[in-house]
């Protein structure tokens, strides 16, 4: 059935000197165990359920080749043999699966977050604290030389190969580009000089290991910088890494400097792989397209349109281990997608935390997290279906428990519901599928539309209870509330209220950034989240390659059908809360889309003739139809209290728990430890 559905993406690809039994690529993630005292082992069973689970090709972390290419002052480059025996764990628990894997080999030069931090040319990259200095002429022989060393390390530890990261504004990078490579010796000067750093690195690495080792060559074909490279500069790189020796060209999109969203939940999916398609026939060996693919029948889309010989995907494989697996029995239902909100991944790697995923907290944490059957089934009850109930109820029936649900309103899902509804954020509803498919797999007793009491679940006979009913806006207190301009959120995204033309958002957190997206989208305009070409319009970049670094002169995003305003009580910049990584996203979307962002703001009362506010000391009146409250969330009602006075053994997750701020990775979390212990 698989390869009647998935034909090219099953497809074995001969390297010649060896074979991938399919044409996936488990892209590169820094977990950050690659860090922390026992971490190799944690590693070896994440690999290893992935390898299992018949993934084409893995490729690590990256590793530093020095300890000057290290992106913070812990961790550990491979140098030496001793360094090397402690990947073996890894390598070896891949190849008991069958599977094959690749080490990435990763200097992040200027991107470091060091006071060692050295690059092509003295400079400072704008996402760093630190200053870098340029290397010495002598330096930048022993770097290379370190490249080629931390290669055969990597051969000695058991890796079938490397990947030698040259893109995301890394050090390969920094000496291509003129702009930050100033240098006046033979590494610098005309283009052929600068790309002389990675052609030599892939030449010496190929002559060292021997022919029968994969080295796969990250090349940046798309910076999304201004002074970028060109794409005929990529063009001839790429044909010059072949000459060198590589055996894969992957494709790397945008610096991290950059920008222009690559990986967010706002990129359409595939939507950058029309960048490898013009690169293919340019080269002669396979070449990997990435960025947001994240199901099989985008991955198989992707290569039947001949974008690519090979997909790359990351995060996917931190939300479903066994994606590819699915895929291949027919069980696509059953993926738990990538919703690519980078919560619990990213943001958890540039917080220094250990990566995990939203939708699957299992996820590096494979040695600590499982759901094994149980000896004795119990009777459970879950009151509410949002995702914290859902991961709840579906985890505790997979265990062996007989679950019922019940859920007040007619559908699964809880605030997915309305999460799903913004622009960018479609994904979510790919989470509800999910549950949804698991519930009958797993034989959850489900009932819908139905508002359980506490003397029903008394006598119920349940030997726990685990309370999930979620949240409900925060009522706020200022004169006018009960005025018709004024609205919740959840009127809004879940009951479909009608808005008007002028709205003021109270609240400046995550709802209310939502909100202020949802009614800044023109429905009679493409969405860019689901259209590439206008998602590349929107934010500026020039799918002709006309300008080096293929940034257009400017971006074209559609105008707002509604003046918006953003207002918090709070002083400063909005947005604060927002995640690391995709904070400033949101925050430019917004800013593109003339949304007006009012800070320091008291609110005074809601009337006929709009609302009133004081912004600082300067008392103002908006003309607004609708007032729209995204002023935080309490819990939804209380039925735990009750039913521990009872002496019933009562468990609260999610919302039910802390209302304070919507999080749907505690809420998962939680839950997915809870009946882990059940």
């Amino acid at each position: 059935m698989s390869h009647d559905l998935y034909p090219r993406l099953f497809e074995p690809l001969d390297l010649g000197f060896t074979t991938l039994k399919n044409r996936v690529l488990m892209g590169s993630m820094h977990t950050m165990l690659e860090d922390i005292p026992g971490g190799h082992e944690r590693l070896a069973q994440f690999y290893r359920e992935r390898a299992r689970a018949q993934v084409g090709l893995i490729v690590t972390g990256g590793i530093a080749p020095n300890k000057a290419g290290l992106a913070l002052p812990m961790g550990e480059p491979l140098q030496t043999e001793e360094q090397a025996e402690h990947h073996r764990i890894v390598t070896d628990a891949v190849h008991q699966e069958g599977g094959k894997i690749c080490m990435q080999i990763l200097h992040v030069g200027r991107y470091g977050y060091s006071e060692h931090n050295v690059s092509a040319s003295d400079t400072k990259a704008p996402i760093s604290p630190f200053p870098a200095r340029g290397l010495s002429t002598e330096e930048v022989e022993q770097t290379i030389v370190d490249y080629v060393n931390c290669a055969k390390m990597a051969q000695y530890a058991g890796y079938d190969g490397v990947e030698i990261m040259g893109s995301e504004g890394y050090l390969i990078n920094q000496f291509i580009v003129s702009k930050i490579n100033r240098r006046e010796d033979k590494w610098g000067g005309d283009y052929e000089n600068r790309i002389q750093f990675p052609i030599e690195i892939v030449k010496r690495t190929r002559e060292a290991v021997g022919e029968n080792f994969i080295i796969i060559y990250r090349l940046s074909m798309l910076d999304l910088v201004e002074g970028g490279s060109t794409w005929d500069e990529t063009v001839h790189l790429a044909k010059e890494i072949e000459k060198a020796g590589a055996t894969i060209i992957n494709t790397g999109i945008g610096w991290h400097e950059a920008r222009v969203p690559t990986i967010g939940t706002v990129v359409p999916r595939a939507g950058f792989a029309w960048v490898t398609k013009r690169m293919m026939g340019e080269v002669n060996i396979p070449l990997i397209t990435t960025n947001r693919i994240n199901m099989p029948e985008i991955a198989e889309q992707t290569l039947a349109e001949g974008n690519a010989d090979m997909v790359s995907m990351a995060r996917p494989f931190l939300a479903d281990p066994e994606l590819v697996l699915k895929a291949y029995e027919g069980r696509r239902d059953e993926i738990n997608t990538c919703i690519a909100c980078n919560q619990a991944c990213l943001d958890h790697t540039f917080t220094l935390q250990v990566c995990s995923c939203i939708v699957n907290p299992r996820a590096c944490h494979e040695t600590l997290l499982n759901h094994e059957p149980v000896a004795f089934a119990k009777r459970i009850a879950v009151v509410g279906a949002g995702p914290a109930g859902l991961e709840a109820a579906c985890m505790a029936a997979k265990r062996g428990h007989e679950v019922d649900l019940f859920e007040a309103s007619p559908a699964i899902g809880g605030q997915f519901n309305m999460a799903k509804k913004i622009p960018g954020k479609e994904e979510y509803g790919e989470t509800i599928r999910y549950y949804n498919t698991l519930i009958k797999k797993y034989g959850v007793n489900l009932h819908l539309s139905k508002k359980i009491t506490s003397s029903e679940l008394q006598d119920g006979g349940y030997d726990e209870i685990i309370i999930a009913t979620g949240v409900t806006p925060r009522k706020v207190d200022f004169p006018g509330t009960d005025h018709p301009k004024v609205l919740d959120y959840a009127e809004v995204l879940y009951q479909s209220r009608p808005v008007g033309k002028k709205v003021a958002i109270v609240g400046a957190g995550g709802i209310g950034f939502d909100m202020a997206e949802y009614l800044a989208h023109d429905p009679n305009h493409a969405n860019p989240s689901m259209d590439v070409s206008a998602y590349m319009k929107e934010w500026g970049v020039d799918m002709n390659h006309s300008r080096g670094g293929s940034l257009a002169e400017s971006a074209e995003p559609s105008s707002s059908p509604r003046e918006i305003y953003l207002l918090k009580r709070s002083p400063g910049k909005h947005g604060k809360g927002l995640g690391k990584t995709t904070g400033w996203i949101h925050r430019s979307s917004l800013a593109m889309k003339k949304v007006n962002m009012l800070a320091n703001v008291s609110y005074e009362k809601v009337d006929d003739a709009g609302f009133h506010i004081k912004v600082g000391d300067e008392n103002r009146v908006l003309d607004v139809d609708h007032v729209i409250i995204c002023a935080g969330q309490e819990p939804y009602f209380d039925l735990a209290t009750e039913l521990e006075s009872e002496g019933l053994k009562v468990h609260r997750i999610g919302g039910a728990k802390n209302a304070k701020e919507l999080d749907a990775k505690r809420a998962i979390k939680e839950a997915s430890y809870l009946v882990a212990e059940l």
